[in-house]
């Protein structure tokens, strides 16, 4: 339980004290249990009254903070006690055990109320600080994604050499890795040069990069189709040309259970620009191929 030592709960604590413990040996067990200094209570001399005593060990626990955790173990001690032992058989004990029991009443409603506010506060606390980090990570993901437009930019004048190829392959996986989509890196297999893959919602996607001042053409289609078709039948193909596509690639892509996703240069700078994430790029545009056939959905047509 969460409290923090005020001087209203120092003062609720002491009456519940007082109102507890008659008898000084009961007073002083207490104490001990709670952590008090054995040196202060070796002071309490046989003529100081408790109510003196009390008053001096409090004004000497306030004045630092193990003092005030010491206070707090009593209130919470307190707070949880249902029973008087020490106040039976007394002529009086149902008058001080009522006085003890109003005390005790007064000091747990007033702990619980401080918690429910402490929590309060930690929630709200909570709730600034990951809104903070929220924008934070929106912040590095903008920073991040600038980046990564500015390297694309600058390798357009390489557009169709093969080094802007290689460059263009290494910016790809970079922004793949940005992304956190599973994937991996080109590879070879059957001697047929793969450009990469990865996965998405359990499916995965055999990459093909085209960085070319051409659009790709249906020989591309063709030979990037054979590829994916050689692997398992939940492997699709997910084209990226820069450059975009042919009427005729696009047709040949295209068809009744088509295993191939076209991507063109604006679904990068969609992504690129925070419009959407890659992942629900490619969702888009496989839900299309799902419902059409067609492979390629461009960007303008999103909203449909």
């Amino acid at each position: 339980m969460a409290i923090k030592i005020t001087p209203h709960l120092v003062q609720l604590a002491y009456e519940a004290v007082l109102k507890s413990f008659w008898r000084k040996e009961s007073l002083r067990k207490f104490l001990r249990q709670t952590h008090v200094a054995e040196a202060h209570l070796a002071s309490w001399s046989p003529d100081e009254s408790k109510r003196d005593f009390l008053d001096r060990t409090f004004a000497a626990l306030q004045r630092s903070d193990k003092g005030k955790a010491v206070i707090g173990e009593m209130a919470i001690f307190l707070a949880e006690q249902t029973t008087f032992p020490d106040l039976r058989n007394w002529e009086d004990s149902a008058e001080k055990i009522q006085c003890a029991s109003e005390a005790v009443a007064e000091l747990k409603a007033f702990i619980t109320r401080q918690s429910e506010e402490i929590r309060s506060e930690r929630e709200r606390e909570a709730v600034k600080e990951k809104a903070r980090k929220e924008r934070e990570a929106v912040q590095r993901e903008k920073a991040s994604l600038a980046d990564l437009m500015n390297r694309l930019n600058e390798l357009a004048q390489q557009m169709g050499t093969a080094s802007g190829g290689y460059a263009f392959q290494d910016w790809f996986y970079d922004f793949l890795n940005f992304t956190e989509i599973e994937h991996r890196r080109p590879y070879n297999t059957g001697g047929r040069q793969i450009d990469g893959s990865l996965t998405i919602d359990g499916t995965t996607y055999l990459i093909e990069l085209k960085f070319t001042a051409v659009q790709a053409g249906s020989p591309d289609i063709d030979i990037f189709r054979s590829k994916v078709e050689s692997k398992a039948d939940n492997t699709m193909g997910l084209f990226v040309s820069m450059a975009g596509y042919s009427s005729v690639a696009l047709k040949e892509a295209s068809g009744k259970k088509t295993t191939l996703l076209l991507l063109d240069a604006s679904h990068i700078y969609l992504i690129l620009t925070g419009g959407m994430t890659c992942i629900d790029v490619v969702r888009r545009v496989r839900r299309h191929a799902s419902q059409t056939g067609e492979s390629f959905l461009p960007v303008a047509s999103f909203g449909g």
